[in-house]
Formats: structure tokens, C-alpha cells, sequence
């Protein structure tokens, strides 16, 4: 099956980043071009309202991490009870779901996180598989494509410069995010096959009195 759908239209795939509107589509991150498969789902305005009041009474803490499992149900005294509760929490299921059917994994460590300041600040690449991300509130994880990036200004090699003076990438390079809820899947540097390569990625500026409201996956196997 992955690959009757990755021959059916191997000039949209072979490129860093993979772009969707149906979810069945991600399968894309699995070939070895695409390190970035994206679904725009569009916002659901009552996990949106959910949040913003969470943020705005100061419900919702820093968050949480936990490990889950199918049928990948969350307690819930993790999240306030008002309206919409109900919504993220089916969300976060489908989500999970998808994410576990597309790996084939056991169990998935999850982290919903709230941020006021920048969490990684610098282009890297995670040491990690396949992560997914998606932003339910503030900016979006930002990225750029690999095409004409100097690997070798990641880390160290910046010589503490910024991104943007340091060699990584000039002018032609295009610093992309996604919308809010959209389904990022970002392939790291341990999938397998991908040890130089890995998405390039950086969490975006956090302005005064701006909130992130991050949903992150990670797959787990026994």
C-alpha cells in the first residue's frame, strides 16, 4: 500500500516538505526525500475558545507530560472543566490515532505544552524519529528547506552567530510555519536512513504577553 501511494505521484513528493489537505497523505514522510509532511486542518473554533479562556484564568498551568496508549483516552483532571474540554479531548485522541496507526507504535510519550518564551530559539535538528507537532494556539514551529542549507552551520559550526548571519541559509531560502492546527510531522536524525539529514527546524519569537499552546508527539515501541 505505502508504496502503490508514493508511486502515484512521485513529482510532489520528492521535496523537503509535503503538503496535505487529507490526512491519509502523511504516509509521505516515509519516503526518503520528505522530511517534513504537513495536513492543514483548519481551526476548530471551540478548542480555540477552550484555550484562550484556559490561558486567560490562568488554567492551564505549564502543562503536562504523560505516556498513552490505544485507545489513547487522557484523565480528565488534566485539562479545566468548561466548554470545549470535550472537543480537545477528542482531538488529542484522533490525533494519537492517526499518529500510532502511521508508526505502528506501541505507545506514544505526549507532551501539551504552554509557553511564554522561546523554547529553542536556534535552527537544529532533533534527534528523534518522527515527531509530530501541532500548534493549537500562538506561532508556529518554524522551518526552512534544506536544498541550499550549509549542514555545517547547525550547532557548533554557527560559531554563536545568528541563523540569519551565521551561513546556514541566504537570501533564497524561505523561513516557512504552518497554520494554526495543522499537523506537523518533523523526521529527525535517528529515523532510519536519515542520520545527515532531519528536518531544520526553531521554535518562532514569543512576543510580551503571548502565549504557545503546543500538542507534541513522540512514538514509542516495546
Amino acid at each position: 500500500m505505502l508504496k502503490t501511494v508514493i508511486n502515484a505521484d512521485v513529482e510532489r513528493i520528492e521535496s523537503h516538505a509535503f503538503i496535505t489537505n487529507e490526512p491519509a497523505e502523511l504516509i509521505h514522510i516515509f519516503h526518503p526525500f520528505t522530511q517534513i509532511a504537513l495536513w492543514r486542518r483548519g481551526v476548530n473554533s471551540i478548542i480555540e475558545a477552550y484555550l484562550q479562556k484556559g490561558l486567560t484564568n490562568n488554567l492551564l498551568g505549564p502543562g503536562f507530560r504523560t505516556i498513552i496508549r490505544s485507545p489513547y483516552t487522557l484523565a480528565l483532571d488534566l485539562f479545566p472543566d468548561f466548554p470545549g474540554r470535550e472537543a480537545l479531548l477528542e482531538d488529542i485522541r484522533l490525533i494519537a490515532e492517526i499518529y500510532a496507526d502511521l508508526l505502528g507504535c506501541d505507545e506514544i510519550a505526549l507532551r501539551l505544552e504552554i509557553l511564554d518564551c522561546v523554547m529553542c530559539p536556534r535552527f537544529h535538528v532533533d534527534r528523534t524519529g518522527i515527531r509530530l507537532i501541532c500548534t493549537y494556539l500562538g506561532s508556529g514551529t518554524e522551518w526552512i528547506n534544506d536544498e541550499l542549507v550549509d549542514r555545517g552551520k547547525l550547532g557548533p559550526g554557527c560559531l554563536d552567530l545568528p541563523d540569519e548571519a551565521s551561513g546556514l541559509f541566504d537570501e533564497r531560502t524561505t523561513i516557512e510555519s504552518p497554520n494554526l492546527f495543522d499537523l506537523l510531522l518533523f523526521k529527525g536524525s535517528l529515523w532510519q536512513g536519515n542520520s545527515h539529514r532531519g528536518a531544520i527546524h526553531r521554535s518562532p519569537a514569543v512576543a510580551s504577553g503571548e502565549h504557545r499552546v503546543l500538542l507534541i508527539m513522540d512514538a514509542l515501541w516495546n
